[in-house]
């Protein structure tokens, strides 16, 4: 039968003749195995006749397929042979594709020497889950925080270059790789089919999905923006060894069928071609401006949010009375999760107002951002300061505060209470984080409403009322809350003053 796919595809002349004369060898067969006359149409159909004509120049001549993608998992033989091949997956297993040059001699010399893109995704095959991607990955990520849906196993594959996965897209990884060396990228795919059903059941009975890869080249902009090419293939993800036992079953079943049964199958291969297909979205997929990250410099691979980036500035902390209030509406309270650096979970929160963020407890908070933005996001709702490492108490020293100093010591024998006469002394508190001679000018200058340059040193007042000057060291072995009258001098050069504490 396959000499008859080496003539030209265009005579359709001498094809229908050789389907009619075909036709009627084979009626004879039909006929004796009680199904009647064979159908060219099916003949042709079959998976094996499909991959020879693959390789037959297209009609449309200037349609190019550059390249080819083969995901090596199975195929399921319990699909039939107008249908589209169907792959069964392991959660969270990792599993090669690999990338070949498909192109013929002078094909896109342009890309020659030179890196290309692809994009890897999974995404619904089912329309109307496509239509509600959004809110089902929504959904997932709440369920799941802190996961991935698809992830590349960078220690396992070979030649691909500056991997990148965005964490606002859990279901997309790109890279980019040399089409004149061998490629193979292992990725992993951490959802399950059950997850996305109406109902759940076993795992057959869950939604499948489609691998697909978008492939582009650079411009002149040095922007991978021009599409090459684009395929996919459909499969199905079960729990770990899920997939082994899935397969086995379909397998056992096409045994148990007659072989006239088996003839409306596909054999079960190998690998997995995955199979050409328009761009994701089909109007168009690339933006405007370039990915960050991936440009004729070929920056570095980084992974996580945007201000752990050594590229990106970091926001200014919020400022300290920026509290969120049970009265802040659901505008204002996007406006604080942005300048409190949760802007990746606006989404999550649209409709919260500040009450509603609120009653949120802790355990809430952390399953739907994951740990370490989950305890950041709840410290922040309540208001929580970090304690400082160390507080003193200071007092300005002045005259009038040594006469009373006087007045008190001259009264002591005779009041048992210091401030009987009705005076008391206000002292301001001063919280250290470094624990530094500097860090404690610092804030003395700031206390008194002058420059740090102004202060020359600090000393504190010893035994017999020596001066001893301030180190980091003795500042680490301040007692907690301890009490200090502040005393100034003079210094002998500059406008500068010592400042004593006693």
């Amino acid at each position: 039968m396959a000499w008859a796919l080496k003539l030209p595809l265009a005579d359709e002349v001498i094809e229908s003749g050789l389907v009619q004369d075909f036709d009627a060898s084979l009626s004879g067969i039909g006929q004796e195995l009680g199904a009647g006359a064979y159908s060219m149409s099916d003949v042709l159909a079959l998976p094996i006749f499909k991959q020879e004509e693959s390789s037959l120049p297209p009609d449309n001549e200037n349609k190019i397929l550059p390249f080819q993608y083969v995901l090596c998992a199975a195929t399921s033989p319990a699909v039939k042979l107008h249908d589209e091949t169907l792959t069964y997956l392991n959660q969270g297993q990792s599993y090669e594709i690999r990338m070949l040059d498909n192109r013929k001699l002078g094909e896109l010399p342009e890309i020659n020497g030179k890196l290309v893109k692809s994009i890897f995704r999974v995404v619904f095959h089912d329309r109307r889950l496509q239509y509600t991607e959004h809110q089902q990955l929504e959904g997932w990520r709440w369920n799941r925080p802190g996961d991935r849906i698809l992830d590349i196993d960078i220690p396992m594959s070979v030649g691909i270059i500056d991997p990148r996965a965005n964490p606002t897209q859990l279901n997309t990884v790109e890279f980019l790789w040399d089409p004149a060396k061998r490629t193979s990228v292992f990725i992993q795919v951490h959802c399950i089919s059950t997850e996305f059903t109406m109902r759940k059941h076993g795992g057959e009975k869950g939604v499948p999905f489609r691998v697909q890869i978008d492939t582009f080249k650079e411009n002149e902009n040095g922007e991978y923006t021009e599409h090459l090419h684009s395929a996919s293939c459909q499969i199905k993800v079960f729990k770990p060894k899920g997939a082994d036992r899935k397969q086995k079953t379909d397998r056992e079943k096409m045994e148990k069928r007659t072989p006239h049964e088996k003839e409306k199958y596909q054999p079960s291969y190998e690998t997995t071609i995955l199979t050409e297909c328009s761009p994701w979205p089909e109007i168009t997929y690339v933006n405007n401006s370039p990915s960050p990250g991936f440009n004729s410099s070929h920056s570095s691979f980084s992974l996580g949010e945007g201000n752990g980036s050594p590229n990106h500035q970091p926001e200014p902390p919020p400022p300290v009375t920026d509290n969120l209030l049970p009265t802040t509406t659901p505008q204002e309270a996007q406006q604080w999760l942005h300048r409190n650096r949760f802007s990746t979970f606006t989404r999550l929160f649209t409709n919260f107002s500040g009450a509603d963020l609120l009653k949120l407890t802790r355990d809430d908070v952390i399953q739907i951002c994951g740990p370490a933005d989950g305890i950041r996001l709840f410290n922040a709702l309540k208001g929580r300061m970090v304690r400082p490492r160390l507080t003193i108490y200071v007092c300005q020293e002045s005259l009038q505060l040594r006469e009373q100093q006087q007045q008190q010591q001259q009264q002591q024998q005779k009041h048992e209470d210091g401030d009987s006469n009705g005076t008391f002394f206000v002292y301001h508190a001063i919280y250290l984080e470094e624990l530094t001679a500097i860090e404690l000018t610092e804030k003395i200058a700031q206390l008194f409403s002058i420059s740090p340059c102004q202060i020359s040193q600090i000393y504190k007042q010893g035994p017999t009322g020596i001066h001893v000057l301030i180190s980091d060291e003795m500042i680490q072995n301040f007692q907690e809350e301890a009490c200090f009258i502040l005393d100034t001098m003079k210094a002998e050069t500059n406008d500068s003053y010592h400042i004593i504490l006693k």
